[in-house]
């Protein structure tokens, strides 16, 4: 399972997005943290629609999107979006 943490250098709200993706980590055996830079992935970001960061996306194994979150979730809000995934 896999979290996409979509970032900006001058985002302060990422830090806090950092952290609650980092606690779930923690607390959960196989959740993948990858975190991206809107600027050194534009394409990327433009082709997942993503407008805005932090952006958090849980997948599925198989690459399938189960949460979105534009802004910081709460631990318990991305906790229950990656029990959905699993």
């Amino acid at each position: 399972m896999q979290l996409d943490l979509w970032t900006s250098a001058f985002c302060a709200p990422c830090a806090a997005a950092r952290r609650v993706s980092s606690e779930a980590a923690a607390l959960v055996p196989g959740l993948r943290v990858v975190e991206r830079d809107v600027a050194r992935a534009p394409a990327d970001a433009e082709a997942l629609g993503i407008r805005s960061t932090p952006t958090l996306i849980v997948r599925r194994d198989d690459g399938t999107e189960v949460f979105r979150s534009p802004g910081v979730p709460t631990r318990d809000q991305l906790l229950l979006a990656v029990a959905k995934a699993l």
